[in-house]
C-alpha cells in the first residue's frame, strides 16, 4: 500500500520514523514536528500567493534588490 508521498509504504514510513527517533530523541520530536509543520504551512501559503499572482514582502524586496544591483554595474 502506497501513500503517494514519495512512494513510501507503511514499512518504509515506520523505518524512517524510527531512524528519526534514534537520531533526535523523544524530547526533540515535538519541536521538530512543529517546525516542519510551520515550514509546510509557509510553503503552502507562499505557493497559494504565487498562484493568485500576488507578491509577498520578500518578493517585492527581491525585485527591488535586483534593480539596485543592475544599476550598480
Amino acid at each position: 500500500m502506497f501513500f503517494g508521498f514519495m512512494n513510501l509504504g507503511v514499512k518504509e514510513l515506520i523505518l524512517v520514523l524510527l531512524i528519526v527517533l534514534v537520531i533526535f530523541g523523544p524530547k526533540k520530536l515535538p519541536e521538530i514536528g512543529r517546525s516542519f509543520g510551520e515550514m509546510l504551512s509557509n510553503f503552502r501559503s507562499g505557493s497559494k500567493n504565487e498562484d493568485n499572482g500576488e507578491n509577498g514582502e520578500n518578493g517585492d524586496k527581491a525585485v527591488n534588490g535586483a534593480k539596485t544591483d543592475e544599476n550598480n554595474k
